[in-house]
């Protein structure tokens, strides 16, 4: 978790979380500037409904997350997590509570229909390195920091491992672990958790053109797809072929997947009614 988290939070008129459609591309910034983006109770909540709001929307093919302010995010709020140590219980509830949702809010990020690719400026630490990691794609500026650093304070950053151990190889994951070292753009992109590195402040930019390629795609053919890759990732070699053998079948006997074919053979644009 960040450890510094001073910076008093935003007014309380202020939405914690601003979505932005653009044509097919909706566009969640998180609106927390003067407390670095920490993962309050608040905007886990708010992440939560709208990425429900967004499963719902067919209007929508891709979506980018990215942030207010000069960090993409810091991890949890410490700040909150300290004061609710005057709860009668310790502040286990609290903790309990925050963890599951937290929890909640990744699996409901991968499992949203739509493509999501993280737009990263700043600072990515923590619960922020997390959600980087969960995000199907990510665009990071040259300034671009990622770190699990819970080691730092006596914490170690077990849920941020999750992800970021399924994104990179154990031993970068285990090294980021165990030393809390904070790495640039450039080595994130070589290690893999992020696929592209672009000047400082052009990640939205990079991110919204990357998320328009993909919104041009049969739509039903990217929800199975995506399903698919993360499901197949948790089974041995042999089941996994099983599996995607049927995705396949079922793949191939959609409308979108004869109209793309034949718009091939045809030499023609293809018309996606994304079924």
């Amino acid at each position: 978790m960040e450890a510094r988290s001073s910076e008093r939070a935003v007014a309380a008129n202020e939405p914690v979380l601003v979505r932005e459609d653009l044509g097919a591309v909706a566009v969640l910034t998180l609106n927390r500037p003067r407390a670095r983006n920490s993962l309050s109770e608040a905007m886990l909540a708010t992440l939560r409904q709208e990425i429900a709001r967004l499963a719902d929307d067919r209007r929508i093919k891709a979506v980018v997350l990215a942030a207010n302010g000069p960090a993409f995010c810091a991890g949890h709020d410490l700040r909150e997590i300290t004061n609710r140590r005057a709860d009668a219980d310790g502040g286990r509830g609290y903790m309990q509570r925050l963890m599951a949702s937290c929890s909640a809010t990744m699996l409901a990020l991968q499992q949203l229909p739509q493509p999501v690719i993280a737009a990263v400026e700043g600072p990515a630490h923590a619960a922020g390195c997390q959600l980087v990691a969960t995000c199907d794609l990510a665009v990071a500026g040259r300034s671009a920091g990622f770190c699990t650093p819970g080691v730092h304070i006596g914490l170690f950053c077990s849920s941020p491992m999750v992800a970021l151990s399924r994104n990179v190889a154990r031993k970068h994951a285990m090294e980021m672990l165990l030393t809390g070292d904070t790495l640039d753009a450039a080595e994130a992109a070589r290690i893999g958790l992020v696929n592209r590195v672009v000047d400082p402040g052009a990640a939205r930019e990079t991110a919204v053109a990357l998320a328009d390629g993909i919104t041009g795609k049969s739509a039903s053919a990217v929800k199975l797809g995506k399903e698919a890759f993360y499901r197949q990732l948790e089974m041995g070699m042999a089941e996994a072929y099983d599996y995607v053998g049927e995705v396949m079948v079922e793949n191939m006997l959609a409308r979108d997947a004869a109209e793309g074919i034949s718009a091939f053979l045809e030499k023609r644009t293809p018309t996606w009614q994304d079924r």
